[in-house]
């Protein structure tokens, strides 16, 4: 049981560093866009309603249509932890009652937000990546009603925002939010018409926004990707000749095989020929040593009678000392009986 929880922790352990080894995210800056629906919450409030001809103070009632919402961010990834520098436009339409006014009156809130986030990200680096966050700054409100003048208002600004964002690579990602937005409570001073009439309507709605949102953003702190390696050098065309126990002499399949090197010396044109030759263990030493160069030079001996200069040819004797098979001394291992022919 105690070997089986080292194990589970050892994994556990690892998967941060395994999960760094793949990362979709890297430390940097990053900048991106976004935009959907805001839904602004109806709400009651103090209003009056004051005209040339009466004034009326009563409970305000807004109600409002379904609005939009768009901007773009600026931030910096730690992975992890990220900060960003956030700017929003919303606008939303609806009307405002009173409930000693007869009738409605048509309104639009408009309102631009800067808001500095901090957000965190779980499972940071993967592909998808749920985070949360919450913001504070400030926001310019403007509300107007139909037919008549506008009225502004700046206020503290706060949010709170959860969502899901898909890394598509180092490079790009795009997120789906849910957000929560709201400033402290605006006053507008705005004066209409009504039939001909002058209104002015004083009024104070509170400023309650839900939010759904998506986003792409653009990063820039991914390495750039590594060079591909150089290609592996071309190994030298070689070819194996083979020998009978104790013999220099060669077959006829030895010389189609030196007739084939010779061609391709002739291919090439400026290359060398080195001709090594080998000896099994199976004598002793010294005379394998001499039986090797006796095996390489009747190589080179074919290969200048096939047409390559003599002085082209380089004859190297290696003995029992480099074996294509190793095996004990004394034994008779025929393809360690052998002359390499490399072309460089």
């Amino acid at each position: 049981m105690i070997k089986k929880i080292l194990a589970t922790s050892a994994v556990l352990m690892a998967l941060p560093v395994a999960s760094q080894a793949q990362t979709l995210q890297y430390p940097g800056f990053y900048v991106g866009a976004i935009g959907g629906v805001n839904w602004m919450l109806s709400n009651s409030f103090n209003a009056t309603f004051s005209s040339p001809t009466g004034f009326v103070s009563g409970t305000g009632n807004a109600n409002w249509n379904t609005g939009w919402a768009a901007g773009g961010m600026v931030g910096y990834d730690f992975i992890g932890p990220r900060v960003e520098l956030e700017g929003m436009y919303r606008d939303n339409t609806g009307t405002i009652t009173n409930t000693g006014f007869a009738g409605s009156l048509g309104t639009d809130m408009n309102q631009v937000s800067v808001m500095a986030n901090v957000l965190y990200d779980f499972n940071a680096g993967g592909v998808i990546v749920p985070y949360i966050g919450a913001g504070a700054g400030v926001a310019f409100i403007n509300g107007s009603i139909n037919g008549g003048g506008s009225a502004a208002s700046t206020q503290f600004a706060y949010q709170a925002m959860i969502g899901v964002g898909y890394n598509i690579d180092p490079m790009f990602r795009i997120n789906l939010e849910g957000r929560y937005y709201g400033t402290t409570t605006p006053n507008f001073n705005n004066t209409t018409f009504v039939g001909g009439t002058p209104v002015t309507v004083n009024a104070n709605p509170t400023n309650n926004n839900f939010s759904l949102l998506a986003s792409i953003q653009v990063r820039f702190g991914a390495p750039a990707a590594a060079p591909p390696p150089p290609p592996a050098p071309a190994a030298a065309p070689s070819f194996m000749v083979f020998f009978d126990w104790d013999r220099s002499n060669l077959s006829q399949q030895a010389l189609n095989t030196i007739r084939q090197a010779a061609d391709q010396f002739k291919a090439t044109g400026k290359a060398r020929i080195t001709a090594t030759g080998h000896a099994d263990r199976s004598g002793p030493e010294n005379y394998n040593m001499a039986l090797s160069l006796r095996r390489a030079n009747a190589v080179k001996d074919a290969l200048v009678r096939d047409g390559v200069p003599a002085t082209a040819i380089t004859v190297i004797g290696k003995g029992e000392t480099q074996p294509l098979v190793p095996t004990a001394d004394g034994v008779r291992e025929p393809q360690n009986r052998r002359v390499e022919i490399v072309l460089q």
